[in-house]
């Protein structure tokens, strides 16, 4: 595996998800294999883990989906885990992890070291980056406490794909009176549940004041917004396992061939365009006030990211995010939108 590896790296730079997947592998065993890099296995005692992560200082948390990748620079503060997550509370770092699904952890050296957790299918969770202003001393220490020789090897085979649940009929009137009737955003994820519905569904039965469907430009037209009117906004990318916040400014924004791009120096976003099928303006009612947000999806219905005004709870949402958003949703867009 590591010569074959070696010999895809040879064209060019590769992101290990994308050579695991052209070498019919998962990412997991591309790593244990020491393709990347010499690994050390960790023990998958994670909340532990995450507890120890303060001592490192400052380092480089990224989060990813298939779509997107989110970048963030600064130290692990106000680390807590309960029956089935782990949350990490700082001003810098942000994460809402769910553990149930992980499987395997590794610290790799090398001149750019970095832990890194996969799922029981081989793929990657989170991913934290050693960086110049990190404790190396400390970050050392980390993974000699941590480091385990009787950890199981990672399955060499990707999972085979798995059919969608069929969608069931929703009672439209019944959520829409409930979407109107939410006093805090996090309630959604309940709705979606005691509906039996995709987030697709909701948004298809709820009405455009609710849930307006926009083209998928749509994302990339409010980063832009974003930055020009310096409106700071939250940037939510996860997976099935872990979700990552941005809050703050964005500025720097750049297109690449086939990426949209943010790279800032504490904060970057990788946004694959083609990944983009669908965007949504979307609104929640909480006891602050309606919450808006654009929200992006693939053409599976998952989310990719998620883009809300920065704001605390217990604070009204800015009006100038709100202002940008209907901005946006109001734009003279071209004829084909998203389906």
């Amino acid at each position: 595996m590591n010569e074959r590896h070696a010999e895809l790296l040879r064209n060019g730079p590769l992101r290990a998800r994308d050579a695991a997947q052209r070498l019919g592998t998962t990412e997991a065993a591309l790593v244990a294999a020491g393709a990347t890099g010499t690994a050390t296995a960790l023990k998958p005692d994670w909340g532990t883990l995450f507890a120890a992560l303060p001592r490192l200082g400052r380092i480089m948390a990224l989060t990813r989906n298939e779509n997107a990748v989110h970048e963030r620079h600064g130290a692990f503060q106000d680390v807590s885990s309960g029956p089935g997550h782990i949350l990490v509370l700082g001003p810098d770092i942000d994460l809402r992890l769910f553990p149930g699904r992980w499987a395997h952890g590794y610290a790799l050296g090398g001149e750019r070291p970095s832990l890194q957790i996969f799922d029981r299918d081989g793929t990657a969770v989170h991913k934290v980056f050693a960086t110049a202003e990190t404790d190396r001393d400390a970050w050392d220490q980390v993974v000699s406490e941590f480091a385990t020789p009787l950890a199981a090897l990672p399955p060499m085979a990707p999972p085979e794909p798995v059919a969608k649940a069929a969608e069931t009929l929703v009672d439209a009137t019944a959520l829409r009176g409930e979407w109107q009737a939410l006093r805090d955003t996090h309630d959604f994820i309940t709705l979606l549940r005691r509906h039996k519905a995709s987030r697709r569904q909701a948004f298809l039965n709820a009405g455009e004041d609710l849930a307006l469907n926009l083209p998928a430009a749509a994302g990339i037209a409010t980063l832009q917004r974003a930055a020009e009117a310096e409106v700071p906004i939250m940037v939510f990318v996860g997976n099935r396992s872990a979700i990552q916040i941005h809050t703050g400014p964005v500025s720097r924004l750049r297109a690449t061939p086939g990426w949209f791009n943010v790279l800032d120096p504490t904060f970057n976003l990788h946004l694959r365009e083609a990944g983009v099928a669908e965007a949504w303006r979307v609104v929640k009612p909480t006891e602050d006030g309606n919450v808006s947000s654009i929200e992006l999806m693939d053409a599976e219905g998952e989310v990719i990211a998620m883009l809300f005004g920065a704001r605390k709870p217990g604070k009204p949402e800015l009006p100038e995010w709100r202002g940008l958003v209907e901005s946006v949703a109001a734009s003279p867009w071209p004829a084909e939108r998203a389906a």
